[in-house]
């Protein structure tokens, strides 16, 4: 009887088994069921969105903006560019770039690119990569435009200048951490006070020389158009410094042979030679005995060591003729320019010359030769520097530097008389301001 009983509830579990497998089967149906259903349900509205008319025409509309038909581009040129090179790699066709170079030649308004030039262009994108118009400046008040004439397929040309008015700003500053700070804050323009730091370089080491409290005077031109917007400044047409109480005026003549900043004497303000071939650097070791920084021994340090971030300019002392540029050992890449018979100057560690400078090459004041670097014995950035007289090597800091041009005859009498006239001038842009 119990035998019994155990078969009845094994037989029972097998079909309760057998039961559930039913169901579950079942169940996978009707899901497989439903799941085709919505699956088909959501193929057919995808395919009525897909070929709902306006559906397209926004998909379109959209494509159509990733990919303009037109690019835009702004370019500035770099050393060794051609026009034909630059817009070759925007895939415009040799024929296209060719026709633009003959237009251009024949109206005798271009003759080819220079380094850091700004050019622009508007390219077609959709098969043809054609040019539609172009933009070259020529200076800040000159540009070339060139558009392309759809009808005759040739391109119309035109020259567009800017009509510039002269105002003379006067500004003044008393010196607190530095010269550049101090005239910066007072809206003088970056190349300003340069050009007010090389008119004094000759006589004036900046980094020593300047103490707080000094006092500026700068009086230059700037150039506006008709709207009052600045385009450029001009010259700096008078100057001074006060150093202690001791004034350093200059002012600008430009009468052609003549041209420059002259004390009131008539005295030039430049020298035979720069005081400093370097703007902004550091006194970092004066001519005279030392010990060396590598080889560890007391030694004779016949130069000057000015410390400056790497690639800083370095410009030629004086006019004069490159007689080495080469390596130099210990001195790395440098420089050795003869002035004249008395003078010569020598600019060590560097880290690349000048682009075009070579032996043999003549160079004027001023001038860049070369970049300050870290070539040959040297432990950092710098330039060594040496002035040679009548071939011994002098400190060129101690050094009375030979006088430049002095006004004579006319060119003085013309000089008086605007000197007087800046003066006026001055003092009535002084009366302004107060």
């Amino acid at each position: 009887m119990k035998l019994s009983f155990s078969k009845i509830q094994i037989n029972i579990k097998k079909n309760i088994t057998v039961f559930f497998l039913f169901l579950l089967m079942f169940v996978s149906v009707v899901s497989m069921q439903i799941y085709n259903l919505n699956k088909q349900k959501i193929y057919l509205n995808y395919s009525k969105l897909i070929n709902n008319i306006y559906f397209k025409k926004t998909l379109l509309n959209v494509f159509d903006n990733l990919e303009p038909k037109n690019i835009n581009v702004k370019h500035r040129v770099k050393q060794g560019e051609t026009l034909f090179k630059i817009l070759k790699n925007y895939q415009v066709p040799d024929k296209e770039i060719n026709k633009l170079v003959t237009t251009l030649s024949t109206e005798k308004l271009f003759r080819g690119l220079k380094e850091n030039q700004s050019i622009s262009f508007t390219i077609d994108q959709t098969g043809s990569k054609q040019i539609l118009n172009a933009t070259f400046s020529i200076s800040r008040t000159e540009k070339i435009f060139v558009s392309k004439n759809l009808v005759s397929n040739k391109f119309d040309t035109k020259k567009i200048i800017t009509n510039l008015n002269k105002r003379v700003v006067f500004k003044e500053g008393k010196i607190k951490s530095s010269l550049y700070k101090t005239a910066s804050n007072l809206g003088i323009e970056a190349n300003i006070i340069v050009s007010f730091a090389d008119i004094y370089g000759f006589q004036i080491d900046f980094q020593r020389d300047i103490r707080k409290n000094d006092i500026f005077q700068i009086m230059y031109e700037v150039f506006e158009d008709d709207n009052g917007k600045k385009f450029q400044t001009g010259k700096i047409i008078y100057a001074d410094l006060v150093l202690r109480g001791q004034s350093i005026p200059f002012y600008y003549f430009g009468k052609k042979g003549s041209e420059g900043h002259f004390d009131p004497s008539g005295k030039s303000a430049k020298k035979a030679l720069m005081k400093t071939p370097i703007n902004g650097a550091r006194l970092s070791s004066p001519f005279g005995m030392r010990k060396h920084p590598i080889d560890g021994f007391n030694k004779m340090h016949k130069g000057t060591d000015f410390a400056a971030p790497e690639g800083t300019p370095i410009m030629a002392s004086g006019d004069g003729v490159i007689i080495r540029a080469k390596w130099c050992g210990g001195g790395g890449n440098c420089i050795k320019i003869k002035h004249n018979s008395t003078y010569s100057t020598v600019y060590a560690h560097m880290s690349k010359f000048a682009y075009g400078i070579k032996t043999g090459l003549r160079v004027k004041q001023g001038q860049i030769i070369g970049y300050v670097g870290s070539t040959g014995k040297s432990t950092g950035p710098h330039l060594h520097y040496e002035v040679i007289k009548n071939g011994k090597r002098i400190n060129s800091q101690l050094l009375k530097l030979p006088s430049g041009k002095i006004l004579k005859g006319n060119n003085r009498k013309e000089f008086e008389v605007l000197k007087i006239k800046l003066d006026v001038k001055k003092s009535e842009l002084i009366a302004k301001i107060n």
